[in-house]
């Protein structure tokens, strides 16, 4: 059994100015994907000039940023918008989310695509090896901050969050996520990306394995409290936003594989 170590979730103090780990998790997740986006574009079948490249990163950050909060609002806290629809612009308060950030990466992918005149299925499956990055940074500061724990298990690496009120070993599923939509995510769509594949497969592999993992990680992480289950005491709201996101990888992987099969 482990305990978590109660991290400041402030890294940096400088008079009234408060510099959180999470937020340098997102710098960090953007500088990494710029990296990899650079090795990427070097590809013959790609061979994107550097300014693109450095210009997608900017495209994805608005979009994360902008879409993880309307996100968040509006999947996750539609009431408390309903209430005061200035809690949309209170990001200091907290709150992001995956779904709402990927819809608005896939807006701006579309508004770069338009820019470059680029197919926007090109950009997709250019960019969407990179994403993980972000994942896997960003679960990184959920576990620093100690949230989104899972429910309690009696598993070895069971860990405590006193920040939970309770001494009860719990799923670390923050540490689940980081590695499976993180670290394993990453691995997979960088081998399948090293290569020229069918138009809309790559992206088609992340949209379906993001669901695969995302949702199995839902049976042992908690919902939000002020949300629940939303069906037979264990549906979720993640579960019900990757359902989308699975059937969507699926029919793009077939469609992309079925239109190779026709050139052959």
């Amino acid at each position: 059994m482990f305990t978590h170590p109660g991290f400041d979730p402030v890294a940096i103090k400088l008079g009234p100015v408060a510099i959180h780990w999470y937020g340098l998790m997102y710098l960090l997740g953007f500088a990494v994907a710029w990296w990899l986006g650079m090795r990427r574009a070097r590809l013959p079948h790609w061979n994107w000039p550097r300014e693109r490249v450095g210009d997608l990163i900017f495209y994805a950050a608005l979009g994360v940023i902008l879409g993880g909060r309307l996100g968040y609002t509006f999947f996750y806290n539609f009431p408390g918008f309903l209430n005061n629809p200035l809690v949309l612009v209170k990001i200091w308060e907290g709150g992001m989310s995956f779904h709402g950030g990927l819809l608005g990466v896939i807006v701006a992918y579309l508004l770069f695509a338009r820019r470059y005149q680029l197919n926007p299925f090109d950009v997709g499956d250019f960019a969407a090896p990179l994403i993980p990055v972000g994942l896997l940074t960003g679960r990184i500061g959920n576990f620093i901050n100690a949230e989104l724990w899972g429910k309690p298990t009696d598993l070895p690496w069971g860990m405590v969050f006193p920040q939970s009120g309770s001494l009860e070993p719990r799923h670390p599923s923050m540490l689940y996520e980081a590695f499976l939509e993180g670290a394993v995510l990453l691995a997979v769509l960088l081998w399948f990306g090293q290569k020229p594949r069918p138009r809309m497969a790559v992206a088609g592999l992340f949209l379906l394995l993001y669901g695969v993992f995302r949702t199995g990680v839902e049976f042992v992480r908690l919902p939000d409290a002020h949300i629940g289950y939303l069906a037979g005491g264990w549906v979720t709201m993640g579960m019900i936003l990757c359902l989308p996101m699975l059937l969507a990888g699926i029919f793009m992987l077939a469609l992309a594989y079925a239109r190779e099969a026709q050139k052959a």
